[in-house]
């Protein structure tokens, strides 16, 4: 069963031009040192709740739009592995010093299969 490393971030919409480059470069990268997918997605359908959502949980301020993206991985052996290959590729990590988001309010961790189809 695969591993997956799972984020859900807020991204100035001004900016989302700018992180799709990013998302694109940094695929490419993941892909490159053995990720199994590298998937970005936009919020399409994402309502704000009155408890728990996606909007409230990234703080989604006016002008922001909720990303989902996840990683996967054939174990959390080889995550490790392929996260510290990107950490320490120069072709990325100056880009990390300034992202087109607020990293503070993103969520991210990794996750063990439960269920695959």
């Amino acid at each position: 069963m695969n591993y997956v490393d799972g984020f859900v971030l807020a991204v100035p919409k001004k900016k989302l031009a700018d992180y799709t480059k990013l998302a694109k470069k940094a695929g490419k990268i993941w892909m490159e040192y053995g990720a199994l997918s590298y998937v970005e997605c936009v919020a399409d359908d994402v309502a704000a709740g009155k408890l728990t959502s996606f909007p409230r949980a990234v703080k989604l301020a006016p002008g922001e739009i909720v990303v989902f993206s996840y990683i996967t991985y054939k174990s959390r052996k080889q995550r490790d592995e392929i996260l510290a290959k990107v950490m320490a590729d120069t072709r990325i990590s100056k880009d990390f010093k300034s992202l087109p988001f607020d990293g503070k309010r993103m969520i991210y961790g990794g996750f063990k299969g439960l269920v695959e189809m």
